[in-house]
């Protein structure tokens, strides 16, 4: 069954277009794509290792979730779903915020920075998306990128979601600016 994108504008706007998962998005058109990073209270992030038939990156090593929104649905619907989808658990859209984002040529990447109490078990795995799974700390993922065994994310992206993890703000010590402007 095929998958539709919605398409949308520089500010994220639906454009009212759709397109099939493979479409080449002609410049000035994106889409939107998802990653959550489920971080336990150790600070180690739980890692998922594609499938070996996943046509990008496959058997590579990546963040606890990836995938892209689907047509109809909202950046943390899309989150939401992909982690039912890849590791069989349930986050509420309503409650979730993306902590950083990123654009790219031809769209926009939202990632969920999701403090994990959950325990370390229980992950629905394998299945058609992930091979495996393995909590890590930021030095052991460091490592897995630096022998090319990662998805090819920028070091510094991967630095600063183990930063934030757990943070209301980019500030040091700002919670009590939070809300006031000026």
């Amino acid at each position: 069954m095929s998958e539709f994108f919605d398409v949308i504008d520089a500010n994220r706007q639906p454009t009212g277009e759709r397109k099939e998962r493979g479409s080449l998005f002609e410049e000035g058109k994106f889409r939107q794509v998802v990653h959550v990073c489920l971080i336990d209270e150790g600070g180690r992030m739980l890692l998922q290792r594609r499938a070996n038939d996943k046509a990008t990156w496959p058997g590579k090593w990546d963040v606890s979730v990836g995938g892209s929104v689907i047509a109809g649905e909202t950046s943390a619907q899309g989150a939401a779903r992909e982690a039912r989808e890849e590791l069989g658990i349930d986050l509420d859209p309503a409650a979730l915020r993306p902590a950083m984002s990123f654009s790219f040529p031809y769209g926009y990447d939202d990632f969920y920075l999701i403090p994990w109490t959950g325990g370390h078990d229980g992950f629905r795995v394998p299945n058609d998306e992930v091979s495996e799974v393995r909590w890590a700390t930021e030095r052991e993922v460091m490592a897995l990128h630096a022998a090319g065994e990662f998805v090819t994310f920028r070091e510094s992206a991967l630095h600063m979601a183990f930063d934030l993890a757990g943070k209301r703000s980019i500030l040091d010590g700002g919670e009590e600016h939070l809300g006031t402007y000026g």
